[in-house]
């Protein structure tokens, strides 16, 4: 028997992780320079990274050859004072996908279970999956989650709910009462993760203060990111707020130094740039408007989102994904989801966003 067949056989029933294809990727194999390749793949912001953050992660680098601060002090110091919670609530990530996998990895045993809709991030099911517990899947309703029917699939061996809010990848979106009423239903022992990586999108009034409902659900974990309208993708920082006594046992389980003194700079001086990030929105805002017309110019179905993407019905996903790739423009297709027939299309600059409606124009074609 080989050291591979001695791993646990949920470890070797795993899939991995299919993130967006690279533009360096793309280029190696159609031969099209890296300058002419448009990716909107992976909800990154268009913008770019806050100047400001840039500054900070340069300067962050004559100390390169230091480890960074373990604990993330001047970050979280930050953070509490933005959210006006106490420190010890804190959870720092290397992007809020770690997060999410921190609090598997202190929630969850083999013989446990998860609650996850249908169509939502894929990585709530390798969580699972990874920690050698079971996933429940619940049937979404228009592409999005059924609060009622999640509620009604926790089991005694439910550990975990996960809720991404705006969802990825369909952009769905629950108002905040909806989720405040699910979390009175959920037993006090469930832990709640409301993974909220796009909030920043929202326009005001769909906003609500999940943060602030978690004096009276102590089983609520929100998870947040820098990654998406901060622009720090490439440098990986996310956080979570809990109770303290569920930010104590997460911070348990982490992993030393997982946010590094790049990222922590670049993200303390993100923060403080919210000029940038009102900015983001707002070509988020224009950029949803363009492809939306031509969506509907083109006949196509697609599904209303509030998240910095767009999921669209094109027929054949993957052949209509070739097409797209060989002009040098990367979208999504998703149908590891179970959406064949969909692609997942981040919102980028006016003139990308053109390039990729001319481009698909032509892949229909």
């Amino acid at each position: 028997m080989s050291v591979a067949n001695r791993a646990p056989a949920h470890i070797r029933a795993l899939s991995p992780y299919q993130p967006g294809k690279p533009i360096a990727e793309l280029a190696r194999e159609t031969g099209i320079p890296e300058r002419d390749i448009v990716k909107l793949a992976s909800n990154e912001n268009p913008l770019g990274m806050s100047p400001k953050a840039r500054a900070a992660a340069a300067a962050a680098l004559a100390e390169g050859a230091r480890y960074p601060d373990g604990n993330a002090f001047a970050l979280k110091a930050a953070l509490a004072e933005k959210y006006g919670v106490d420190m010890a609530r804190l959870v720092i990530g290397n992007g809020s996908n770690d997060v999410l996998e921190i609090a598997a990895q202190a929630f969850l045993a083999p013989g446990d279970a998860t609650v996850f809709s249908q169509y939502s991030f894929a990585v709530y099911p390798l969580a699972t999956l990874a920690r050698g517990a079971r996933g429940i899947q619940v049937p979404a309703r228009d592409y999005g989650h059924d609060l009622d029917a999640m509620a009604a699939a926790i089991d005694e061996a439910t550990r975990i709910v996960f809720i991404a809010n705006p969802n990825n990848p369909t952009g769905t979106f629950l108002p905040g009462g909806e989720i405040e009423a699910f979390l009175a239903r959920v037993p006090p022992d469930v832990l709640v993760v409301l993974d909220e990586a796009y909030t920043e999108f929202l326009p005001p009034e769909k906003r609500y203060d999940a943060i602030a409902w978690i004096a009276r659900f102590p089983n609520l974990l929100v998870s947040r990111t820098l990654c998406k309208a901060y622009g720090l993708a490439g440098l990986r920082l996310g956080y979570g707020i809990a109770h303290a006594e569920v930010a104590d046992l997460m911070n348990r389980v982490r992993q030393p130094f997982n946010a590094s003194s790049v990222a922590q700079a670049a993200a303390l001086a993100a923060l403080a740039d919210e000029d940038f990030v009102l900015e983001a929105a707002e070509n988020n805002r224009r950029g949803m408007a363009q492809l939306t017309a031509a969506f509907a110019e083109l006949g196509l179905e697609w599904i209303p989102s509030s998240g910095n993407f767009v999921t669209v019905r094109v027929g054949d996903g993957e052949k209509v994904n070739r097409a797209l790739l060989a002009q040098g423009v990367i979208v999504r297709p998703i149908a590891g989801y179970g959406l064949p027939q969909w692609l997942r299309v981040s919102i980028g600059l006016p003139g990308e966003n053109a390039r990729f409606i001319a481009a698909l124009r032509r892949a229909l074609a």
